[in-house]
């Protein structure tokens, strides 16, 4: 008995936890899972992409949502729904925008001009054009401060002021005083700053200029990131030391130990030394994934090299856009956990690493896998 109830146990937390992909066929949204199959049947005329084990479907013209398994776990009885973030999903009623809880159960209602959606364990609240935040009790853990709050990226958001940017943490502390006219993401308590004309790296709360930076972005996943000097792009460490010389038209991002570097014309890659180790060929590039395969663009099309520089998938597809937000936002171009969603001429399906589409079918239309 007791070994009967564990492997149901388990087969439940399987279903909850497995990655799910919306797709779309002769009008009709439905679901497949990780191997290409489909387990939820494409019956639904509208239907959002799953989000903490459910997702927002609707049928007749009202909205409700479904587990994992197709069925409901909040009968259809809302205007519009929005996804679960934190046990929380936005929801509308006879025009009224509120908060439920996975039960479909009617939560707090801020004090709010406009309801927010919950992100990292909080979301804003405005009034009189100044945005807070509160967290998922219902609780001011910052009134109303500033003119901007961006989305918190780990532990920290960015703040505006009357045109200067500081930072804050989750319980609302200022920990960059809002004092900068531009501020990057925080990457291992190091974040780029512009002050006045001047770029340089913020680190223990200290900003200091990085020599001959004319503009530096955002660090992502490693300790180097790209930097403009005299119209040429170079990189830097998270101590603003220039390590590779500021002398490529554009790059892009390093992962796998390799970065996407545009010269004469073409875009190839270069290592954590500044040598090109994949040469300049294709009219354009993107970063690795840890699938150790990057899109690479040959005339319209595009393709998948591996990090010696090998075409292992052809240039015939066309890839999500954006890595680092686009089309389909989020950090979503190339292969992620071992798929890729591409297009083909006009239908939509996933690639699997070694180049055969996922389920062996393409849809009129495919999302990214989410839980």
């Amino acid at each position: 008995m007791k070994k009967a109830l564990l492997l149901f146990v388990l087969c439940f937390q399987f279903l909850s936890a497995q990655e799910l992909a919306l797709i779309m066929e002769k009008k009709n949204v439905g679901y497949i899972n990780k191997s290409g199959e489909v387990v939820i049947e494409p019956q639904f005329r509208k239907a959002d992409s799953f989000s903490e084990g459910l997702a927002a479907v609707e049928k007749d013209k009202q909205w409700g949502f479904i587990n994992t398994r197709g069925e409901w776990a909040i009968e259809p009885q809302f205007d519009r729904a929005k996804e679960f973030n934190n046990g929380i999903s936005v929801v509308e009623k006879d025009k009224e925008w509120f908060y439920i809880n996975t039960k479909g159960e009617r939560l707090f209602t801020p004090d709010t001009d406009k309801i927010y959606d919950f992100n990292n364990g909080v979301a804003f609240v405005r009034n009189d054009k100044k945005i807070g935040l509160i967290n998922t009790k219902g609780e001011v853990i910052l009134p109303p401060t500033y003119d901007v709050i961006r989305d918190f990226d780990g532990n920290h958001a960015r703040v505006r002021n009357d045109g200067l940017w500081g930072m804050i943490d989750k319980t609302g502390k200022l920990v960059i005083p809002v004092e900068y006219d531009d501020l990057g993401e925080m990457h291992k308590n190091v974040t780029f700053a512009k002050k006045g004309e001047t770029y340089g790296l913020i680190s223990n709360n200290t900003f200091k200029a990085v020599e001959g930076a004319d503009r530096i972005w955002d660090f992502h996943n490693t300790d180097l990131t790209y930097a403009e000097k005299e119209g040429k792009i170079g990189f830097i460490d998270t101590n603003g030391k220039w390590v590779i010389e500021a002398k490529f038209d554009k790059a892009k991002a390093f992962e796998s130990g390799l970065a996407p570097v545009y010269t004469d014309g073409a875009w190839g890659f270069i290592n954590t030394s500044g040598d090109i180790v994949v040469q300049p060929i294709y009219n354009d590039a993107e970063v690795f994934s840890k699938s150790g395969l990057a899109p690479v663009k040959d005339g319209k099309e595009w393709g998948f090299i591996n990090t010696k520089g090998e075409l292992i998938i052809p240039a015939e597809y066309q890839i999500t856009a954006g890595s680092f937000g686009g089309l389909f936002g989020g950090e979503d171009k190339g292969f992620i956990d071992g798929v890729a969603r591409v297009r083909h001429k006009k239908s939509w399906g996933f690639l699997k690493t070694d180049g055969s589409v996922l389920g062996g079918k393409m849809y009129d239309r495919a999302e990214l896998f989410q839980k």
